[in-house]
């Protein structure tokens, strides 16, 4: 959620930004409620100060024992004014919230403007694979390997799953372990949180309300409040120090989580999109930053530098690119993403976003921090990157590292945990 004093302050600016992702700002109305909101607020004050004094008025009178009923009266219609006032107060404020809500974060200065045909890619790691003579493409090797079984997993959830058989859920798992360590190793805390989450969580993450239609909604009864199945560990992570204030010595808190992830996406799938390559259920580890404003560049860097090592060390050709605004999460100032190259569609495919959101999040989310010595209390910023997801590396992985002879090489970080350098083809 944006800022209301930087609207107020300068409406041109936030437009001229905003305008990098949206076709069309208007701060109209948000400025009408805000200026009634101020007006009431001041109007509430000074009622408040006219009831105390009657209050000490009152008092007085009935202490020399002169008759108070007059001064009783006009207590009780000034309490009457209060109270409508601060139900308009709501109203009003209920109203600022829900319009700032619809708006996204204003893009960092870096962003380019506009959809991905602006995205600009600043790394390039290895080179693409030498084509083979036989090559064939994921799919076809992971059944031919047994590594996948798509028409079963058809059969069990529908259209967008799969079963990850064999040495294929090794493989999987294997990817998992090995992020899930690389993190443990170097200082993460380790979270597994809940796969279940109520609405404020959406809503504080950003999701919510303009992407409700984006994840699997839960049917509830009578009173239950209204819950969904998590799209990415990112919105568990962000709330769990959701409406609370931390110290500064805290900070900064760095985490991972793994988890299944839970998407509708909604929409036909292309020959590009085949396979794992999208689905309603994926893996993933998720990278997680609460940090003090300052300390929020460092934490982006190190974010990008520990996916593209996660790359690197899997032997896997990628490159990392800066996404236009239009591109981008919503709720997010800048993002980048690793993209892995698979051969067989001939593109690079998103396998890790690294995302800052300043303190949009944190607004939502009523999330601060306070330093040593000072009363007011300041929003965290957050950020987040996958580390990794799974769904597009295994297609890669199959790709980038088949034989002549239809097996694959294993890339070394998981050779341990799977017992072998090859997955030959079956007999």
């Amino acid at each position: 959620m944006l800022d209301i004093n930087l609207i107020r302050k300068d409406p041109d600016k936030v437009t001229s930004a905003l305008l990098k992702r949206m076709d069309h700002v208007d701060f109209s109305e948000i400025l009408e409620v805000d200026r009634s909101y101020r007006t009431l607020l001041t109007a509430v004050g000074a009622e408040r100060a006219k009831r105390n004094e009657l209050s000490r008025a009152t008092g007085k009178a009935r202490a020399i024992g002169k008759d108070s009923s007059e001064l009783e009266a006009l207590a009780s219609a000034v309490n009457d004014k209060i109270a409508q006032l601060e139900l308009e107060l709501s109203r009003a404020d209920k109203r600022l919230e829900e319009l700032l809500a619809q708006l996204p974060n204003i893009p960092d200065e870096r962003v380019p403007p506009g959809g991905k045909e602006n995205n600009q890619v600043i790394k390039v790691w290895g080179n693409k694979p030498e084509p083979l003579s036989n090559a064939i493409d994921h799919v076809a090797i992971c059944r031919r390997l047994g590594l996948i079984d798509y028409d079963r997993g058809t059969k069990l959830g529908g259209s967008g799953f799969w079963i990850y058989t064999g040495l294929g859920a090794a493989l999987e798992w294997a990817l998992l372990d090995y992020f899930c360590r690389e993190h443990f190793k170097d200082g993460y805390q380790f979270m597994l949180t809940p796969h279940i989450l109520t609405y404020e969580c959406g809503f504080a993450a950003g999701q919510f309300p303009k992407f409700e239609d984006d994840v699997f909604h839960l049917r509830t009864d009578g009173n239950d409040r209204d819950r969904f199945l998590l799209p990415t560990a990112e919105t568990a992570i962000l709330n769990i120090y959701r409406d609370e204030t931390l110290d500064v010595d805290q900070l900064p808190i760095k985490c991972f989580a793994y988890s299944p992830c839970y998407r509708r996406e909604s929409g036909s799938y292309r020959t590009e999109e085949r396979g794992t390559i999208r689905g309603h259920q994926f893996n993933k580890v998720e990278m997680f930053q609460f940090v003090a404003p300052e300390e929020a560049e460092t934490a982006l860097q190190e974010l990008i530098r520990r996916a593209e090592k996660l790359m690197e060390d899997l032997g896997l050709h990628y490159r990392t690119t800066m996404l236009a605004a239009k591109d981008a999460s919503s709720a997010m100032s800048l993002t980048y993403d690793i993209e892995v190259w698979i051969p067989s569609i001939n593109t690079y495919k998103e396998v890790s976003s690294v995302s800052w959101a300043r303190d949009y999040q944190a607004r939502r989310a009523k999330m601060r921090f306070r330093r040593k010595g000072k009363k007011q209390a300041e929003y965290i910023h957050t950020l987040n990157g996958s580390g990794l997801a799974t769904s597009r590396l295994l297609p890669a992985i199959v790709e980038q590292f088949q034989q002549e002879n239809g097996g694959i090489i294993v890339p070394k970080p998981l050779r341990e945990w799977l017992g072998r350098d090859v997955i030959e083809p079956r007999p």
